[in-house]
């Protein structure tokens, strides 16, 4: 896998799936040395860069029945569906300990995408770069509209990243990798729908025009991006891990069953293809 890249989808709990891949990943040490992630695809990752076998279990599908992860309780008072500050701050600090200095030592390279909201285009930060705030940098790319505030990093206003670039797989050819592992959390027949709430959005977001042309535009951006990864499957250039029907588990799910039997279907589909994956990566090989 020296050559191949890793591209993760987000789509909020939907990323369970992705934990369940990244699981046997880490169990069969296959590593990557680039992987670039948007929103909760991203934020799974961490714990597979800090070789922590059985942590995302424990945050995603453990906690999610905790009122401070994901309430209407949140929203009410600081505006956010999900508790960010549970989540980015006293989940990994003190909850469920993350290997801050594991993942910092790993050598493969890490990529965040964001949206900012002023111009509306996907700002990407990585791991070598000197001051990366981990946390902060999460924190922004899963921000959702209407559901988050914006998060203020770096001199700019960013919010989701899976906005402006939700399977940033042309990111990642354009840092150089042009074999890559994409891991989706939808269906290979999944499109997405135009917004149903364009005033609302123009409404919410006046101050920021660009940003609302992107979120208006969201769905040819998602669909586009399908395409090609399809395109680049059938190519041979991208191996592609999904699930293999729709999904039952929403952005938002707190049902512990339904997650955890997403987790299975993911490392299950891992172990499934394994064969196949090892066969494509090494038939790329120079």
């Amino acid at each position: 896998m020296d050559s191949i890249g890793l591209v993760l989808e987000g789509g909020g709990m939907r990323a369970v799936y992705t934990a369940g891949v990244l699981e046997y990943f880490l169990e069969h040490h296959i590593y990557f040395p680039y992987t670039i992630g948007i929103s909760a695809g991203a934020c799974v990752a961490t714990s597979y860069f800090s070789r922590q076998p059985g942590r995302n279990h424990v945050v995603n599908i453990e906690w999610v029945t905790d009122p401070r992860y994901i309430s209407w309780g949140n929203y009410w008072k600081k505006g956010e569906l999900f508790g960010m500050d549970f989540i980015f701050d006293e989940i990994p600090n003190k909850l469920v300990p993350f290997d801050y200095k594991a993942f910092y030592e790993s050598k493969e390279e890490f990529v965040v995408g964001t949206t900012d909201c002023v111009t509306g285009e996907t700002v990407f930060y990585r791991k070598s770069e000197p001051g990366f705030d981990l946390l902060k940098v999460l924190r922004a790319s899963s921000s959702l509209p209407f559901i988050a505030p914006i998060v203020e990093y770096d001199g700019k206003q960013l919010l989701d990243g899976g906005i402006s670039d939700p399977i940033p797989l042309r990111q990642a050819e354009r840092d150089g990798y042009k074999r890559n592992v994409v891991v989706l959390t939808r269906d290979a027949g999944y499109r997405k729908s135009p917004n149903r709430f364009a005033w609302f959005v123009r409404r919410a977001y006046r101050r920021f025009p660009e940003f609302v042309k992107v979120m208006l535009k969201r769905h040819d951006i998602y669909n586009g991006t399908a395409a090609y990864i399809n395109e680049q499957e059938q190519s041979g250039a991208a191996f592609v891990i999904r699930p293999q029907q729709p999904l039952e588990v929403g952005r938002m799910e707190r049902d512990p069953a339904k997650l955890r039997e997403l987790y299975l279907q993911g490392y299950g589909d891992a172990k499934r293809l394994h064969p196949a994956l090892k066969a494509w990566a090494a038939g790329g090989a120079e």
